[in-house]
């Protein structure tokens, strides 16, 4: 079995589960650096060596590689050093969102903020003429996500933007 973790470091900090176990779970557990972490790219792969090895063939065979990767493995251990923990900011943030739009903030697990809306595109244009750049997920609903570029300042602003619409 494997288990996508691009959003593993955000249910790992909302929960407070350990993250050995999500990784029992599976086979193979692949975690994202660049989603919540800010490093610009890079993934990781974690399981007993014959499952990496199998999943390494599946990610050649299709189209998955890159040279000369040190820079960005770079990238990515500052990520782990410095994000992980950061990232209850950006939890914070989304919940003084959900609040500007209605919602209890206590509903708010993570860095992603569902708020129904019944003129979701509308409400889309006036928050980016207003600055808050937000996007529609279907017709009745926008959705918010706040990540390692918002910060507390930010967050506030858009909070008071996004109340008065």
């Amino acid at each position: 079995m494997h288990l996508d973790g691009a959003r593993i470091w955000n249910a790992h900090v909302a929960t407070a589960t350990p993250l050995r176990e999500y990784g029992e779970v599976a086979d193979v557990l692949a975690v994202c650096l660049s989603k919540g972490l800010g490093a610009p790219v890079g993934s990781l792969m974690v399981g007993n060596a014959d499952a990496i090895a199998e999943a390494r063939i599946w990610r050649k065979r299709l189209g998955g590689g890159m040279r000369q990767t040190g820079i960005l493995a770079a990238a990515g251990l500052h990520a782990l050093d410095h994000h992980v923990e950061r990232l209850a900011d950006d939890h914070a943030h989304a919940g003084l969102l959900a609040e500007a739009c209605g919602l209890d903030p206590a509903t708010v697990d993570t860095n992603i903020v569902v708020v129904p809306r019944t003129d979701a595109g509308d409400f889309v244009v006036a928050a980016g003429e207003a600055g808050v750049r937000i996007s529609a997920v279907g017709p009745r609903a926008v959705r918010l996500v706040t990540h390692l570029d918002v910060s507390q300042k930010d967050a506030e602003k858009a909070a008071a933007i996004l109340a008065k619409l």
